[in-house]
């Protein structure tokens, strides 16, 4: 049986990334991986449901990557999330952003960040089924469907 590697250790890998402790990551760091990575899950969702065209692909992903949702999302989420888990959101959350939200409350925005600083840290982790889990709840808590 062929061992099966994630994506972060295949990059880490081949470009021989070196090892950097978690903690010493800024919370819009972790923000800013945290984006790409619930993204592409949202993007995988997407295309495995429907094979269409890329814009009817981008209309639905973007019912699901914005401020307002993620900030929903988060509320709903925060009675499973750990201890530690909510420590980093709220790092996430509370850290100063030099950007503003185009369609979204700045509460709303924060929240997102926070979100999004919880997948890039399970992502970074090592810790997909985690993401995969919460972000699954997520959209469950929030009446979506994808």
């Amino acid at each position: 049986m062929e061992e099966r590697i994630t994506i972060l250790e295949a990059v880490k890998k081949e470009f021989t990334c070196e090892e950097i402790d978690i903690r010493t990551y800024s919370p819009l760091t972790l923000a800013y991986i945290g984006d790409a990575i619930y993204d592409l899950v949202i993007r995988t969702i997407v295309v495995e449901r429907a094979n269409t065209s890329p814009n009817r692909l981008h209309h639905k992903t973007v019912g699901y990557v914005n401020a307002r949702i993620q900030a929903q999302m988060v509320e709903g989420l925060m009675e499973e999330l750990t201890e530690e888990e909510r420590g980093i959101y709220k790092r996430g959350r509370n850290a100063k952003s030099y950007t503003i939200a185009k369609n979204a409350t700045v509460i709303e925005y924060r929240k997102a960040t926070g979100f999004e600083a919880l997948c890039g840290y399970l992502y970074l982790t090592g810790k997909q089924e985690r993401l995969l889990e919460l972000v699954k709840m997520a959209i469950e808590k929030v009446g979506m469907k994808i």
